[in-house]
């Protein structure tokens, strides 16, 4: 059978990214490398397996196996989040937003989100994306006093316009979200409230921040980010939501399921109900809040003033820079992170006045909160000279000596 190891150009290419990432800081709020059982199952004969349909119910013969181990996938999943109903079909956290879309809402509907620039994610009503192309999307936004929800603005949004679906959740907002607030809102509005969870999931298995599923109606999730799981995609409903939201995921989203990735999802929930997966979980959180604090001390901005998750977007016009020149010069002193918008903000995407930073990867790699001060001078080092200065090749041979090892 070939493989990477008899395609020599590949697997020159796995290497070279093997060594990126062992020697340089990872601060990208939505990668982990998944644990080596997770990856085990994703090269299985699983992989082979082709299972259109659900456990019982499939199109095609010789599905006994992968029906045991989709039923697995979904009954550790039910357990670890306290869900009436799980799909572990999806493909991808998209294509799970995708299917509540279409379980919950017609083509152009009004569908109310946090607005992407303030830190929503791009299937929540970006132009750029099915969901602002089919649908009407309405959105609320931060404060611009504390640059935290406005509920009285989204309250009064949904009260008027009456969507079919509130959103909540997104790529780059840090703090804890009211979601009993959200539910009484949803509830006066006769709105569906979906939380997409992609980022807080992790956090909400290890118990470090409030689980989302006691409120909403429909909860999304990624099954990497910080639950080290396979990329992926997963569902997590009320019973009463079954039957819409299967028919949504298969067949109206996708066909056959990816049945290794569904088994790499079964030993991801499996592994985040240990004490070892909770400490982890805590210690991204913690660190990320500790990183917050040493960027302020050293004069930069923290949006709404500090995090409450994972992951803190840090302000870095105040510095001069724009979000890609600040994530130009940090990738050349080998810290990685993404560029980002800040709420209000007066430059395009593509430019910026912030990062986002996020620790779930750093934990892994062994930096704990004792080494956020190290992180921040890096980061505060890095950002102070253009790209290829010398101080540049000296970040980079200590981050390299700290997390290569």
């Amino acid at each position: 059978m070939s493989g990477p190891s008899t395609d020599p150009e590949i697997a020159g290419l796995i290497e070279r990214e093997s060594r990126r990432r062992a020697s340089t800081l990872q601060l990208i709020a939505s990668e982990t490398p998944a644990s080596p059982a997770v990856r085990a199952a994703l090269v299985s004969d699983l992989g082979a397996k082709y299972a259109e349909g659900y456990p019982g119910a499939r199109f095609h013969g010789g599905c006994e196996v992968v029906d045991e181990v989709e039923q697995l996938a979904i009954d550790r999943a039910a357990e670890r989040f306290g869900a009436d109903y799980v799909n572990v079909q999806p493909l991808s956290g998209s294509a799970a937003n995708l299917a509540v879309y279409a379980a919950f809402a017609q083509i152009g509907d009004p569908v109310l989100a946090l607005r992407l620039e303030h830190g929503g994610h791009q299937t929540h009503g970006s132009r750029a994306n099915f969901s602002g192309r089919w649908f009407a999307p309405l959105h609320y936004g931060v404060r611009e006093a504390d640059e935290r929800i406005d509920y009285d603005e989204l309250r009064d949004l949904a009260l008027l316009h009456r969507p079919s679906i509130i959103v909540a959740g997104g790529a780059a907002y840090s703090r804890v979200i009211d979601f009993a607030a959200l539910r009484a809102i949803a509830d006066d509005a006769e709105a569906i409230l979906w939380v997409d969870a992609a980022h807080l999931a992790g956090l909400v298995a290890g118990a470090v921040v409030p689980s989302p599923v006691p409120y909403a109606d429909v909860v999304t999730l990624s099954t990497h980010k910080v639950l080290q799981g396979p990329r992926g995609g997963m569902i997590l409903a009320r019973e009463m939501h079954r039957a819409v939201l299967q028919k949504a995921v298969q067949p109206f989203v996708q066909g056959g399921p990816a049945m290794n990735t569904i088994a790499a999802t079964a030993v991801c929930m499996r592994e985040s109900g240990t004490r070892e997966f909770a400490e982890y979980a805590a210690a991204t959180v913690a660190t990320a809040r500790r990183l917050g604090d040493e960027l302020t001390a050293r004069g930069l901005r923290i949006v709404s003033g500090g995090t409450d998750i994972h992951l803190a977007v840090v302000d870095v016009s105040s510095v001069g820079l724009t979000g890609i020149e600040a994530q130009l010069r940090l990738a050349a002193a080998g810290v990685v992170v993404d560029r980002a918008v800040l709420p209000f903000d007066h430059r395009p995407p593509a430019e910026g006045s912030a990062i986002r930073v996020g620790t779930p990867s750093s934990v892994l790699a062994g930096l704990g909160v004792d080494d956020m001060p190290t992180v921040a001078d890096w980061i505060d080092r890095a950002l102070a000279e253009p790209v290829g200065g010398p101080q540049h090749a000296a970040i980079r041979r200590e981050i390299e000596a700290r997390v290569g090892g």
